[in-house]
């Protein structure tokens, strides 16, 4: 699911992580022309994972309580997030093509850095006092053009990374680099707001650029693939693959429904400021919260891979993810809701870790940036277009209703989708099985 989302109250970083961690990278290349012979390709790719993932939650933290302190609406904060997930509804056709024909190291040193100018843009309009709505959702639209392109290119960088048959390991590794900067980004974000906007967007520019400079430097295992032709059908391609295995069909469109009703977290600023009482360095903890429990999350599959059963495991979590919900949802202790979010973050990364495994595992290569980008869309969907189907539903019914109502939604689409997608339900690894 999302979101897209984990973490615990300590960070793990690639100097400090657990042992099977540094197994994991140990085994990579060294790659000896590059002026960083301690880190291992791995390392590199977690940091830069990191660096990336807290410029974006540091920014979402401040464009959110941004457009709610100048619209006090919960249908402009679903604005943002359409203004976000247009782009890449749009775009996901091409921007697959673009990761497997061209250097994917590029195109995401390439994308952070128009992300970098964005969040540039924000702090310069923010201190010249030009800042607007309609200012706000025109450069949401553009971070989320660059990231449409960003997303599967980086996607299908791991599997040239790393060995395949560690790739399970450290696509639940690779999680917890999100999860890491989930924890401090949202909270870093709203203690800057505290300060001034344009703190906020200042550090998320200084963070966007140095992600763009180390990503180019990750050395790969395995060469490009040769560029084929573009043809219509190799357009659609990505699109064809997934609907021929049910079991990725499956993963993918759990993930998106009930992210897409579930998901609170566009109305986080609404609780923090109206229900919670919390003010900008809440909003930044309660953000923080859910990748909290995912961050913990993904340290145990880290060390104890889902290796048997793993489409049961994703249909348990998608349902207690829908349990936290309705408990976030009637929540009025700050507390109370802090450790909601926490069990929600931990029971959405089973699915994120599943859902990612299958897709790298299951996908040739040389197509591999096709079938990310219609994952990228999935995700997109389920959380860009699910913040603006929450306010929507916000500014109908309330926030406390809409998140009650998205937390049955879930648990009924979990159930559904039992019967759906049996091939799901049964599978038994996340190899392709004969």
């Amino acid at each position: 699911m999302k979101t897209p989302p984990a973490d615990t109250s300590e960070q793990v970083s690639p100097t400090t992580a657990p042992d099977s961690f540094d197994k994991l990278v140990g085994d990579a290349d060294r790659a000896p022309e590059i002026s960083l012979p301690r880190q291992t390709p791995f390392q590199r790719f977690w940091c830069t994972r990191v660096l990336s993932s807290l410029s974006f939650q540091m920014l979402a933290v401040a464009m959110g309580w941004h457009i709610y302190a100048l619209t006090h609406s919960a249908f402009a904060l679903g604005l943002v997030g359409l203004a976000q997930f247009l782009p890449m509804f749009v775009l996901t056709l091409v921007v697959g093509q673009v990761a497997d024909r061209y250097d994917r190291r590029r195109i995401a040193s390439i994308c952070q850095g128009l992300e970098c100018v964005a969040a540039a843009l924000f702090a310069w309009g923010t201190f010249g006092g030009w800042i607007s709505a309609p200012v706000i959702y025109v450069l949401a639209a553009c971070v989320g053009a660059a990231r449409a392109f960003e997303s599967p290119a980086v996607a299908s960088l791991l599997p040239g990374v790393v060995p395949r048959a560690q790739l399970s390991q450290a696509t639940a590794w690779a999680t917890s680099a999100n999860q890491a900067a989930q924890i401090g980004g949202p909270a870093l974000g709203g203690l800057l707001y505290g300060i001034g906007p344009g703190a906020a967007y200042l550090a998320c520019t200084l963070s966007f650029a140095l992600a763009s400079a180390a990503v180019s430097t990750i050395p790969l295992r395995t060469k490009p693939v040769p560029r084929a032709p573009v043809t219509l059908e190799s357009v659609f391609s990505g699109v064809r693959f997934i609907r021929s295995q049910p079991v990725i069909l499956g993963a993918l469109s759990l993930d998106l429904f009930a992210v897409l009703f579930g998901g609170a977290t566009a109305l986080l600023p609404i609780f923090a400021r109206d229900v919670l009482h919390a003010g900008p360095l809440g909003l930044g903890l309660l953000r923080s919260a859910s990748a909290v429990g995912a961050l913990g999350g993904t340290i145990w599959l880290a060390h104890f891979p889902l290796r048997k059963r793993p489409g049961a495991a994703m249909f348990g979590g998608v349902i207690a993810f829908g349990i936290a919900t309705l408990v976030f949802g009637l929540s009025h202790s700050f507390i109370v809701s802090l450790f909601a979010l926490m069990a929600l973050g931990a029971s959405d990364v089973i699915s994120v870790v599943v859902r990612l495994s299958l897709v790298q595992l299951r996908t040739p290569d040389e197509m591999l940036g096709r079938v990310s980008a219609v994952n990228s869309l999935f995700i997109g969907t389920s959380n860009q277009l699910g913040e603006f189907e929450s306010g929507v539903t916000a500014g109908w019914w309330g926030a406390q209703t809409a998140v009650l109502i998205g937390g049955c939604a879930t648990i009924a689409i979990a159930l559904l989708w039992m019967r759906l997608f049996p091939e799901l339900r049964r599978t038994r690894s996340l190899e392709r099985e004969e």
